[in-house]
């Protein structure tokens, strides 16, 4: 194999790699849309009065599960607007919450974020954002 060949197979060999690294992360994301809430975040229907800071979600029907949603953390980025009023919400950063409430039934969201992490991953001005989520 001449020097030239070697180096190309080397590379295909790199980008496979790099492709099946990259992969998992895409093809085990969720979409759906993102709203938030404000305090006071107690009592929560999963943890009563129990104070579980501000990186915390409510989770929709699509992801509540009969309460097993309850302690489950979810990575949520933002990836677009959801109406005109903000055209570009997104702040390009993700955010890690723990699922501590339930949104009920008529949730304008997939996920029901604290206003905290809301605001770490889009403009509150939005009010609802489109977004990827995984456990």
């Amino acid at each position: 194999m001449g020097f030239a060949a070697q180096g190309t197979a080397t590379f295909y060999v790199v980008t496979v790699a790099v492709l099946i690294v990259c992969l998992p992360s895409v093809a085990f994301a969720d979409q759906g849309t993102a709203t938030f809430y404000t305090p006071p975040y107690v009592p929560s229907s999963c943890y009563g009065f129990q104070d579980n800071g501000v990186m915390i979600a409510a989770a929709s029907d699509a992801i509540w599960d009969n309460r097993a949603a309850c302690g489950r953390f979810y990575r949520v980025t933002c990836t677009g607007a959801t109406n005109d009023g903000v055209p570009q919400p997104c702040t390009g950063t993700s955010v890690v919450v723990k699922i501590v409430d339930y949104c009920p039934p008529g949730c304008q969201g997939t996920i029901d974020l604290s206003q905290e992490a809301f605001a770490i991953i889009a403009n509150p001005d939005a009010g609802k954002i489109q977004i990827e989520y995984d456990e």
